[in-house]
């Protein structure tokens, strides 16, 4: 397979952003169409892009040999699978799901169907950030960790084209940007043996977790700050010494096509990609831990 076809579904300001101009660039990617839940904004982004709108998912799926998905993920979820059902390849966005037996579900259609997987983490598939992660993983040592993750999509000059998004407000930044945090921590500290966490401002949640290598770790995550506030900076403490995870300044479009990349490379080989669906699977097991430890998050106003 020299060039994989693959089918976007969703339209909304991350399709538009950065899935679909980066999948019509990819040498090694033909963009097959467009599905969206908006039949009139799926036809407007396939126009942009010299493609079709379809009418259907399941119409796209017989048309591609993968699909990639920026949709919410109680919507994600159900239609990945049907897509591993055809024997779809999976590029999908974080989180998989925010339920655990719908994360588990997708994972078995995965594994059942043996389509190649992988969820996009922007930190993950960063040039800098993830040699960073990997030179650290491979340093070990860690004593602790911090992290925060702080985006300011609900403040209230917020002009953030996220600010309406639903299943945000619904969810929250822990399911938002937590999974952000996770992809960076995991690999470095471990899996998470244990997690509890506890509400701050808006939709702020402070994570405390112990990781399998014995370390701990710290977390603030939100999307709520004020806009002065608002960044991210994860720093690691161990026998190494002090470092802090470096930042992109180019924007998530090359961090996704590098994603692309790795599904490329899984749909070739067979073997599995670090950020597949399991790991995906296990982001949402972790977080979903975490909320229960919670009270339940009233909905930001719109």
């Amino acid at each position: 397979m020299t060039t994989l076809r693959i089918g976007l579904l969703g339209t909304g300001p991350w399709a538009r952003r950065v899935h679909a101009p980066a999948l019509a660039a990819h040498p090694g990617v033909e963009l097959t169409g467009i599905w969206g839940r908006r039949p009139e904004a799926a036809a407007a982004l396939a126009q942009v892009h010299h493609t079709r709108p379809y009418d259907g998912p399941d119409e796209l799926f017989a048309a591609c040999d993968a699909v990639a998905i920026a949709l919410p993920p109680a919507v994600q979820a159900p239609l990945a699978v049907r897509a591993a059902e055809a024997g779809r390849h999976l590029l999908l966005d974080k989180p998989v799901a925010t339920s655990v037996p719908e994360a588990r579900a997708l994972a078995a259609a995965a594994d059942r169907a043996g389509v190649a997987s992988v969820v996009f983490f922007t930190a993950r598939f960063g040039e800098q950030e993830g040699e960073w992660i990997a030179a650290q993983a491979a340093a070990g040592g860690w004593f602790t960790a911090h992290a925060d993750w702080l985006g300011s999509v609900f403040a209230e000059d917020s002009s953030s084209p996220y600010a309406a998004s639903p299943w945000r407000r619904t969810k929250g930044g822990l399911w938002d940007v937590g999974p952000h945090v996770l992809s960076v921590l995991l690999p470095v500290l471990g899996d998470a043996e244990a997690v509890t966490a506890a509400r701050g401002p808006a939709d702020t949640v402070l994570l405390t977790m112990r990781h399998s290598s014995g370390a701990a770790s710290t977390a603030t995550v939100g999307l709520a700050a004020p806009a002065a506030a608002a960044g991210v900076e994860i720093t690691l403490r161990g026998t190494a010494g002090i470092t802090t995870l470096p930042r992109r300044l180019d924007g998530p479009a090359p961090a996704y096509h590098r994603a692309v990349d790795a599904l490329l490379a899984a749909a070739a080989t067979g073997l599995p990609n670090a950020c597949d669906v399991h790991f995906g699977l296990r982001v949402t097991e972790i977080l979903a831990a975490a909320e229960e430890t919670l009270s339940p998050l009233m909905p930001l106003e719109a």
